[in-house]
Formats: C-alpha cells, sequence, structure tokens
C-alpha cells in the first residue's frame, strides 16, 4: 500500500512515481500502471483545483484490482458517474475519463472517492 499527502501539483508526479513502482512489483502490466497513474492524477487534480487544499492518497493492489482512494477535508459534491462533457466544456472530463477507465466502479463517501481498476 503506498499512501502520501500532496498539496501543490508540482509534487504531484514525484509522489505518484512510488505508486507505478508499487504496481510494477505487483507485476501489474504497463497499460493499467498508465492507467493506474491517469485516474491518480485527475482525482488529485480535481481536489487541488476544486478544493484548494491537501490531497490524501491511498493506492494498492488487492487480488486483481487496483484501488485508488483520494481524500480531502473539502471534497465538495462529485457526480460519480457524469455524461460526455461538451468537447468546449470547461469542466468534466476528468471524471469521465475516470469513470470509462474504472468501468464505473467510483464510491463517494463524503470527503473520499474511490475506484477501482482490473489489474
Amino acid at each position: 500500500m503506498v499512501t502520501f499527502t500532496v498539496s501543490d501539483l508540482k509534487n504531484m508526479n514525484g509522489a505518484l512515481a512510488g505508486f507505478c513502482d508499487e504496481l510494477r512489483t505487483c507485476n501489474v502490466d504497463d497499460d493499467r500502471v498508465f492507467e493506474s497513474k491517469l485516474v491518480s492524477c485527475e482525482l488529485i487534480s480535481n481536489v487541488l483545483r476544486h478544493g484548494g487544499v491537501e490531497a490524501k492518497f491511498t493506492g494498492c493492489v488487492v487480488g486483481d484490482c487496483i484501488e485508488i482512494t483520494v481524500m480531502s477535508e473539502k471534497f465538495g459534491e462529485v457526480n460519480p458517474c457524469p455524461d460526455l462533457p461538451d468537447v468546449f466544456a470547461e469542466s468534466g472530463r476528468g471524471l469521465y475519463i475516470v469513470r470509462t477507465l474504472c468501468r464505473g466502479e467510483i464510491t463517494v463517501n463524503g470527503g473520499e472517492i474511490k475506484v477501482v481498476l482490473k489489474k
């Protein structure tokens, strides 16, 4: 399990490097590592851009799944199943991408959003 807290987008990729290394150690193929990093980046970015606070990240492999959880004290209302936004929309694309990669396996509980990807 990898956990960290990030409060600045500049530190996000460095923090996620350890998570990607952990996935590779668990024999997760490169495509799933890429998708896991993309999902993590979208969720962390949303917290930092829209909440303006730090994001607490947890990622782990459980059986044949990759579980990613991002938490924030000020995580606002999130629609975990957004429709495809207009190409010129200012927001909404990130969660649509997350939902697509996770095949809809998203749960929101207060200040926590959890997604599950197949390994």
